[in-house]
């Protein structure tokens, strides 16, 4: 089972004010535990951009007690989405591997967008000259030069979450990621 946006449910209960918002978290606390009681085999993932928003029992053992950091795709898996988001596209030599190496920081969702404003422009040339047009580099390079990363934003604030919140080392990972990357 996957639950996207867990703290969007399980919420801190201290931040919640109204009793509708820390019954929905109370009741999620009871189903993981029923779930592992009565369900042999079945294993949940919960995702989050904000775990420092996720209620704490949410994370004891037994519920959700592992956390992975995902990071921004290396170059190899931008390149790989590059060409996953190009693929069913009219391109024109195309060096998926140079716009990898140029799009350090974008998130997989931030690349398939540069794909999509190159071929916007595309279409608009299409429409344009009245001859189908295919994708180029060009237009590659400057969908990524209007599109930029939007993982900057967020790991300024995790940034300061995992300085002054990092209760037994739980962001250790993210603040090395944050030194490394100088993002901070």
């Amino acid at each position: 089972m996957f639950l996207d946006e867990l703290d969007a449910i399980g919420q801190k209960r201290s931040h919640l004010r109204h009793s509708a918002g820390r019954s929905v978290v109370n009741q999620l606390l009871a189903e993981l535990d029923g779930a592992t009681a009565d369900n042999e085999d079945l294993f949940v993932l919960a995702a989050t951009n904000h775990p420092w928003d996720v209620d704490t029992a949410l994370r004891r053992p037994g519920r959700l007690d592992r956390t992975l950091l995902v990071l921004p795709p290396d170059r190899p898996a931008r390149e790989a989405i590059l060409r996953g988001a190009l693929a069913e596209r009219p391109v024109d030599a195309v060096d998926a591997a140079a716009l990898a190496a140029q799009t350090d920081g974008y998130s997989g969702a931030d690349l398939v967008h540069v794909v999509d404003v190159a071929a916007e422009a595309a279409l608009q040339e299409s429409v344009r000259t009245g001859q189908m047009r295919p994708i180029t580099q060009r237009q590659l390079e400057r969908a990524r030069s209007e599109v930029g990363p939007s993982t900057r934003a967020w790991f300024g604030v995790a940034h300061n979450y995992a300085l002054y919140a990092n209760d037994g080392g739980q962001y250790d990972d993210l603040l090395a990621y944050i030194r490394t990357h100088r993002l901070a």
